[in-house]
């Protein structure tokens, strides 16, 4: 039977109402986002800058999986990373460009974040782009990759170790075979845990576990015996997720876009709910809307960066003045490579906008930081979003202090509901045109 937050949020009358009225609320407008072919700016304003390097192979394609990708060919991967290495030259060149016109320093580079695809695909690849990437860029605070239990045997953990790896993430998913079989997964069980192993004995600063749940089958015995085993095993952080479905995917394509439904709210709720208990018996306490962090650790998190430059095919950069996204296509990802960047679509970024993408991501990691939003954009997040915030907080779902605001953990679930009307509409439509359209004319959201 649906609960109520399921009603409310699939009942399409009201939510022609209140999605736009909040879109409004927190951007300022009532106009629809939209990107159009454009020309990139390096940001030579910005004092701390994130990398992002987005590997798009992958040995198997998971049929659920949302992300650009596509099956690894030596021949293809060796064209992308020749392109990738004269992306970094160009932006190398911009910087020093930009930075020598302004008379600014070199930006802090505070993260290099690999994901894909299977960043380790091509181990020594990856090798040689991330060393080029620190060389171009200077060194990175924190390197973090994402992994596939599968794809990091000992010599690859080895060579992420010596390009100055700090953080990893590994997809376990799921511990039970069945449940593999199910999603499509190309590891058991076994692979998993050893790879878990593995990781946690080499020494890294953190380890993240990726859990997925709300699947086909799956039980609530089913979830809190992976939970319990990856907690055990001593991991860093555990980060779940319910199983998402686009009409894009390999999976979405099957189902139909009639097929593709949400898992229900009282069962992500009670699944949740559990995650929460398991990490907090183990000492790990909630640090984002699904993720859960051991004190004192660092916390992993793809999102954290708010102004990036994104290296590869598909890999999207926020600079605070332009939100843009490479093509998708790694033919014609190389192909306007070394002349131009490879630029698909360009939205310009206003203050208003920039500040509601800054609450939008802190939202979902559950802390709003006034001494963050001060240092950014040189106001007080209290007298932008003070009125805005005003309600949840009347409602015990924010927490105020001092200027800052903290997401109670009963927000939590609220939290992800309201995000998925926005986020996932808006990858739908930004991915699901830029997968078909290499070169789109406009990308409205």
């Amino acid at each position: 039977m649906p609960c109520f937050e399921d009603v409310f949020f699939d009942f399409k009358p009201a939510k022609r109402v209140w999605k736009p009225l909040v879109k409004r609320l927190v951007t300022g407008t009532w106009k629809p986002m939209t990107l159009r072919p454009g020309q990139a700016l390096f940001p030579a304003h910005l004092k701390r800058l994130g990398l992002y390097l987005h590997v798009p192979f992958c040995r198997n394609l998971c049929p659920y999986c949302p992300y650009n990708r596509i099956e690894y060919d030596e021949a293809l991967y060796a064209r992308f990373e020749t392109a990738a290495h004269q992306e970094i030259d160009l932006y190398s060149r911009m910087m020093d460009d930009a930075l020598r016109r302004s008379g600014r320093s070199r930006p802090r580079i505070y993260s290099l974040y690999l994901g894909g695809g299977t960043p380790t695909v091509d181990p020594r690849g990856l090798e040689r782009l991330v060393s080029h990437m620190q060389q171009a860029f200077g060194p990175a605070d924190d390197v973090c990759v994402e992994l596939h239990p599968a794809a990091m045997d000992d010599e690859c953990l080895d060579i992420l170790a010596s390009v100055g790896l700090t953080m990893l993430s590994i997809g376990v998913e799921s511990l039970n075979d069945r449940i593999l079989e199910l999603i499509g997964r190309s590891h058991d069980a076994a692979t998993a845990e050893d790879a878990l192993k593995r990781a946690l004995a080499k020494g890294f600063h953190s380890v993240n576990a990726d859990i997925m749940f709300a699947l086909p089958t799956q039980t609530l015995d089913d979830l809190d015996s992976d939970v319990s085993a990856v907690l055990r095993m001593g991991v860093d952080q555990v980060s779940t997720y319910p199983i998402f479905g686009f009409p894009y995917t390999d999976l979405g394509r099957k189902l139909g876009i009639t097929g593709i439904k949400r898992p229900r709210g009282t069962l992500i709720r009670e699944m949740l709910s559990l995650i929460r208990r398991r990490s907090g018996e183990y000492g790990l306490r909630q640090c984002a809307v699904w993720s859960f962090l051991r004190p004192g650790e660092k916390k992993f998190s793809s999102i954290s960066r708010h102004h990036y430059i994104g290296i590869g095919p598909s890999a999207a950069s926020m600079t605070g003045r332009q939100f843009y996204v490479n093509t998708f296509d790694v033919n014609e990802y190389a192909s306007a490579l070394p002349s131009r960047l490879p630029v698909a679509a360009v939205m310009d970024m206003t203050p208003r906008l920039e500040m509601a993408y800054w609450l939008y991501w802190r939202a979902y990691e559950m802390e709003a930081s006034a001494g963050d939003f001060l240092d950014l954009f040189g106001a007080a997040l209290r007298s932008v979003f003070g009125r805005l915030l005003a309600v949840p907080k009347l409602f015990g779902l924010l927490e105020e202090h001092g200027g800052s605001y903290t997401v109670t953990p009963k927000a939590a679930y609220w939290i992800h509901r309201l995000q998925n009307e926005y986020s996932l509409n808006y990858i739908d439509r930004l991915w699901g045109r830029c997968r078909t359209e290499p070169w789109p004319d406009e990308v409205r959201l």
